[in-house]
């Protein structure tokens, strides 16, 4: 088992500029030891046949194709609009510019 000593968590705590009570770095000693511990196991049985992931399930895309449908007569819209000029709505100036 990896063995984090006290005084390396309390230099890891000063450098992140993380306070730590003696009783949460004695802890967090114990935590780093089983997860660097976890890591070489993962990292010895890994080769270079394993495939690279960045996700356990495959991702795929999930949006439906693009199709054009039924569009809205412009000129309807814009009648409907309460102002409506070049073809456009007309809204407020809101950035202050000419």
């Amino acid at each position: 088992m990896s063995i984090f000593t006290n005084e390396e968590v309390r230099r890891l705590a000063e450098l992140a500029h993380i306070a730590l009570t003696d009783e949460e770095v004695a802890r967090f000693a114990s935590e780093l030891g089983v997860i660097t511990d976890s890591v070489a196991k993962v990292a010895s049985i890994v080769t270079a046949e394993t495939p690279s992931t960045s996700h356990p399930i495959p991702l795929v895309n999930v949006m439906r194709d693009d199709v054009v449908g039924e569009l809205l007569d412009r000129d309807e819209v814009l009648a409907s609009a309460p102002v409506a000029e070049y073809g456009q709505f007309m809204v407020p100036q809101i950035l202050g510019e000419d």
